[in-house]
């Protein structure tokens, strides 16, 4: 009894000793801890090892000197033996792989590594058969989702969105019968949503959004008993929502948008989803009316149905939703003409709650009803731009004193805005560009809050009110006004501008000095007025411009050398003033400068020959005399030893050869008169378009070109064949057009080329070598136009990728703008720079060649004209018109010519427009899809400009998709560039010549989009 009564006090005395050794444990860290289970242990100790950044030391306490459940960021359970139960990570910045030893915590309950740098795949953890919450969001990992995470059955929250999951969801997450919360969204999934979600009948959050799903949502969805959220936007889902949905009352927020979901909505989506909060559906293809049941869900606070093709009225019953602050209807085909039709605008008047309404890009029409007074003193936004509003703006509207936004941008609005502007005192953005507005303006601008002032393209006049120094802008826009006098300094002493566009207007005088003030100033726009005297040095110091314009101006004196210290510089364009003195060479060194336009000037001395002065096609010089030096490119007289009297003689050879060559036209013109009258069998020397031109014989061109064999054959156009060939003597690689005498206009077609060609000059005009008019070997007439060759071909060619279908050149985004700027360029030299105005009259793709480089030259002067000079009699205009009947190309023709027969500037405007859209679209005006009225342009006009990924070339979608993905360019970047130049495209192709804009300005905007594309890109 003895021997028993001591075994079992040494018994309640060990266990006194291991109680202590565990007290201990816990108590002092410098004492070795016994943990109770290994496996535990191991597995948080591996999942450390595999930490490579741990910037916040999150894991320091994680050593074997301490029990693990005294670790931070561990969690055991509450009784013996201690497991873990719980590791919550989140937010620590931590680095590494997830070690597949995670999934020996049998007893984890909680998972949470969200919001960390975690990478790899997801590792197994179906042994985690208690584990209920499992988060790994906003991390990198990769690969798909594993099938087994469906043992862990016991899970309420999975949340792996933020991450760069792959695959498709597998189907047997619907045995997770207890999921509450299931979160997939932020990843690259793709297939379809899986049918058997519909099993998860306690799924409250189903968040599967900015995914690449495919298909249709199922119809299972909509019987998912207690679902409260559902967001499926930024996918690829396509097909309709049922015609009619179920009850769901426990539904709150449906978010579809950025889909291609289509048809209509259920007419009873009110009543059906009588407890919605929220539903956004914006940038779908639904079409129909909008359903009048949206006014029994009577908890809706936001409404989006934007970017749709929804038409009809816009209900009134909206006015019963009490607590609806956002209304977002823009961009769909909505109509509003007669007092009934506006009954809405009535309606919203009961939605004390509206904080936004949205209309723009509808097709409201009339005057805008003075219930629009009535809305909420809460509305803060208030957009009705781009619609056919008419009439002036009731000056109700300055009963909305809430607002801080207000676009009324492209309408036919009238008259004064000095009624109800100075009302608006908590406005911050106020647009009204585009809208054919009149008067001052009023000088109670300045008592609002104004950081976004757009008054662009509208007739107000008189001077800039110099209370606009009360405004704390951001943006001002002015430009295509009427405006007056001098700029006031009061302008330039808004400190924190960062766009200043004071362009098209009658502004003169000097500009002030106090520019300096702006020094977070990005654009400065100040051309087409009347400013005089010397730009100011002072500019120098605004160190964030990166675009300066004062092109066609009066300015004087030199350029000066503050701009070379602007270092973010990239477009800067003094073209067309009265600049003296040399160029500084301090502009070669701006790293970021991409166009530099410093033609029509008086510049003279040495030209640079670093930075943006190697790029020939970054720089214009044209106009500038007195200038030397320079890049081969520029072709300048040398500067090397020019004496005065040498410099004096070279600008009379400048005089002089046009002269010459104006006199070769002459004799040209009288040889190929005379060709009818020499014998056949009688030899006639080649004629060249001047001395400086090579003379070529018709034997010099039959040996370049092999006698002219088909292999050689590069094109055929109206009047002839284009061969390549290189001449023997020089050298040089020629393209050959040959005339087909015998077709009706060819001779006339060649004399118009001649004489086009003949005196301009320009870096984006088809080089002509020179021309050949003979006799060919059988005595017949010959003539013959030798260019320079372009080794990449016509853009025709690039555009729709003729051959045998097996060609992969595809032209980047990037290059269809430097392509369409080039053309720009070309043509605007033509209209308002090479002296007398030159109509090509056939601006098409295979009129544009491309170089090595890929720049483009306009050519093909066959059908050119000269603009009738105004001086000419009515008799005279008439009889030259009916000699020359306006030709073209079926597609790219303006449509004026087919009442007329006078060519116009306005005709390669609306061609060019043409272009910029086939460009853009990369179908021909002639495509098969063209019938029944629609046309290229009216077919843009339909998606623009909020759904113009719809008529988008396919391989600038791809790229589109490729760049936003990588992040090469921000994703409103490149859709804003997109936008852009569907919006030059359609300015140039308006029905009406008067409403075009003209070459210069259209050139102008080409290049504002290719500086802005290029500064994203790097």
């Amino acid at each position: 009894m003895c021997l028993m009564c001591l075994s079992k006090q040494l018994g309640k005395l060990a266990m006194l000793i291991l109680l202590a050794l565990l007290l201990l444990c816990y108590g002092a860290e410098n004492v070795y801890c016994v943990h109770e289970n290994s496996t535990d242990l191991h597995s948080l100790l591996d999942f450390k090892q595999d930490i490579t950044s741990d910037p916040n030391r999150a894991l320091s306490t994680w050593n074997t000197d301490t029990h693990y459940c005294r670790w931070k960021y561990v969690t055991c359970t509450q009784t013996r033996p201690w497991r873990v139960s719980g590791l919550n990570l989140t937010g620590q910045s931590l680095s590494g792989s997830v070690t597949t030893s995670l999934g020996n915590l049998t007893f984890l309950n909680t998972l949470d590594l969200s919001f960390n740098n975690f990478f790899g795949q997801i590792p197994p953890l179906h042994h985690l058969q208690q584990l209920k919450i499992l988060v790994l969001k906003n991390n990198s990992l990769q690969g798909i989702i594993p099938d087994t995470l469906a043992n862990c059955s016991n899970l309420s929250t999975l949340d792996l969105s933020g991450n760069m999951l792959v695959g498709a969801i597998p189907r047997n997450i619907g045995s997770l019968s207890n999921l509450q919360v299931l979160n997939l969204g932020s990843n690259n999934l793709t297939g379809t949503i899986p049918q058997t979600l519909n099993n998860i009948t306690y799924l409250e959050y189903l968040y599967l959004y900015t995914n690449k799903l495919e298909g249709s949502i199922p119809d299972e969805l909509w019987e998912l008993p207690k679902i409260a959220a559902l967001y499926l936007s930024e996918n690829r889902l396509s097909g309709s929502i049922l015609s009619t949905l179920p009850n769901l009352t426990s539904l709150q927020v449906l978010d579809l948008h950025s889909n291609m979901l289509g048809k209509e909505l259920p007419s009873n989506i009110g009543d059906a989803l009588s407890n919605l909060i929220m539903l956004d559906v914006h940038h779908n293809m639904f079409e129909g009316q909008i359903p009048a049941s949206f006014g029994n869900a009577k908890s809706l606070a936001l409404i989006d149905l934007s970017e749709n093709y929804f038409t009809g009225q816009i209900p009134s019953t909206f006015g019963k939703l009490v607590y609806l602050n956002y209304l977002n209807l823009q961009t769909n085909n909505l109509g509003a003409e007669d007092n009934q039709n506006w009954e809405f605008l009535e309606a919203l008047s009961s939605c004390r709650l509206l904080q936004t309404l949205s209309l723009f890009n509808n097709q409201l029409q009339g005057i805008v009803p003075d219930s629009i007074g009535k809305l909420s003193t809460s509305l803060q936004i208030l957009h009705l731009g781009t619609n056919n509003l008419s009439g002036p703006v009731p000056s109700s509207i300055g009963n909305l004193i809430g607002l801080n936004s207000l676009v009324l941008s492209k309408n036919n609005f009238i008259g004064s805005i000095e009624e109800w502007v100075g009302s608006l005192t908590n406005l911050q953005g106020l647009n009204l560009d585009a809208n054919k507005f009149i008067g001052p303006i009023p000088s109670s601008i300045g008592n609002l809050r104004l950081t976004k002032l757009v008054l662009s393209q509208n007739g107000f006049e008189g001077s800039i009110p110099t209370s606009i120094r009360n405004l704390p802008l951001l943006q001002l826009n002015l430009s295509y006004n009427k405006l007056q006098g001098n700029i006031p300094i009061e302008v330039f002493s808004v400190t924190t501008m960062t766009t200043c566009a004071l362009s098209y207007n009658n502004l003169e005088g000097p500009i002030p000095p106090e520019v300096s003030n702006l020094k977070q100033l990005a654009e400065l726009h100040l051309s087409s007025n009347k400013l005089s005297g010397e730009i100011p040095s002072t500019i120098g110091e605004c160190q964030g411009l990166q675009t300066i314009k004062m092109d066609n101006n009066l300015l004087t004196g030199n350029i000066s050398r503050s701009f070379g210290t602007i270092k973010g510089l990239v477009l800067l364009n003094l073209s067309h003033n009265n600049l003296s003195g040399s160029i500084p060479i301090e502009l070669g060194n701006l790293h970021f400068l991409a166009q530099l336009d410093l033609s029509y000037n008086h510049l003279e001395g040495e030209v640079p020959i670093s930075g943006v002065f190697e790029n020939a096609t970054a720089v214009s010089l044209n106009g500038n005399w007195d200038l030397c030096g320079g890049e081969p490119y520029l072709h300048m007289p040398s500067c090397h030893h020019v004496s005065p009297r040498a410099r004096r003689q070279y600008y009379l050879i400048r005089v002089l050869i046009p002269i010459f060559g104006f006199m070769s036209l002459i004799l040209l013109i009288y040889f190929i008169l005379l060709e009818k009258k020499i014998p056949r069998n009688r030899h006639v020397s080649s004629v060249s378009l001047g001395e400086h031109f090579p003379k070529v014989s018709y034997e010099d061109l039959v040996q370049a070109t092999g006698n002219f064999s088909e292999s050689n054959l590069v094109g055929k156009g109206s009047y002839g064949s284009v061969y390549r060939g290189k001449l023997v003597l020089s050298k040089l690689e020629v393209a050959v057009k040959v005339l087909d005498l015998e077709m009706r206009g060819a001779e006339r077609s060649f004399l118009s080329e001649c004489q086009a060609l003949r005196s301009i000059q320009h870096r984006n005009l088809l080089d002509i070598i020179t021309v050949c008019s003979t006799l060919d070997a059988q005595g017949n007439p010959f003539k013959a136009l030798i260019y320079e060759y372009m080794p990449n071909g016509n853009l025709d060619t690039w555009l729709h990728h003729k051959g045998d279908g097996k060609d992969t050149n595809r032209l980047r985004l990037s290059q269809r703008i430097s392509i369409a700027v080039n053309i720009a360029d070309a043509l605007e030299y033509l209209h308002h720079d090479s002296g007398r105005s030159i109509i090509h009259c056939d601006v098409k793709p295979s009129n544009i060649l491309l170089d090595a480089d890929m720049n483009a030259h306009l050519g093909d002067f066959g059908i050119a004209r000269f603009y009738l000079d105004s001086k000419l009699t009515s008799a005279e205009a008439s009889r030259d018109s009916n000699s020359i009947a306006v030709k073209g190309t079926i597609g790219y023709i303006a449509p004026e010519y087919a009442g007329v027969r006078q060519a116009s500037t306005c005709g390669d405007v609306y061609s060019f427009g043409v272009l910029l859209l086939e460009m853009s679209t990369g179908k021909r005006p002639t495509d098969p899809m063209f019938l029944d009225g629609l046309n290229i342009v009216s077919f843009v006009e339909k998606y623009y400009p909020e759904q113009i990924l719809h008529v988008t070339d396919a391989s600038v979608q791809e790229e589109y998709r490729a760049c936003t993905q990588e992040k090469i360019v921000p994703e409103n970047a490149v859709y804003q560039c997109l936008s852009s130049l569907l919006q030059v495209g359609l300015s140039c192709t308006r029905q009406f010549p008067s409403d075009r804009i003209n070459m210069r300005e259209a050139a102008m905007k080409m290049r504002d989009i290719e500086t802005t594309y290029g500064r994203y890109r790097k």
